[in-house]
């Protein structure tokens, strides 16, 4: 009996997490921001000491090395790196017990407005941009449209 072809199980995680790497010229952007003296001094300034960029050189790195010969422990790599950073760009959003989440829309989320809000926006600005922008739609499909006889 054959064995299961692994490549495709590789090519279908490749597939899975190829979406999470950025074009190679924003990790190298990334890289030149963070060790320029501007950023240096901001980060001086907000964390009392400069920061270390080294990852995203890395991660330029590997994605070079990931476009110009396909190089799977490079890919690895930099997907792992890319998890790591969105893990802890969203740490904060995960650990927030402070408002409950939904798993879908209250029930009269599209309800009408009340009587008296609505009363209060028919003289808005938005509502006579609204109905003049409508207005020109019409007329134009009228000056728009071709009559055969």
């Amino acid at each position: 009996m054959p064995e299961p072809n692994n490549t495709t199980n590789e090519i279908q995680e490749e597939i899975e997490y190829s979406w999470l790497i950025k074009p190679c010229e924003i990790y190298k952007a990334e890289y030149n921001d963070c060790t320029s003296i501007r950023a240096r001094f901001h980060q001086y300034f907000i964390f009392g000491e400069t920061i270390d960029c080294k990852q995203w050189k890395i991660d330029y790195n590997n994605c070079d090395l990931w476009e110009r010969e396909k190089d799977k422990k490079a890919y690895i790599e930099l997907i792992e790196s890319e998890k790591k950073r969105r893990f802890q760009r969203l740490q904060a959003h995960y650990s927030n017990d402070v408002w409950q989440k939904r798993d879908k829309p209250p029930e009269n989320w599209n309800a009408p407005l009340p009587k008296w809000l609505d009363e209060k926006s028919q003289n808005s600005y938005l509502k006579i941009v609204s109905s003049r922008e409508k207005n020109k739609k019409s007329e134009e499909n009228i000056k728009n449209s071709c009559i055969i006889m």
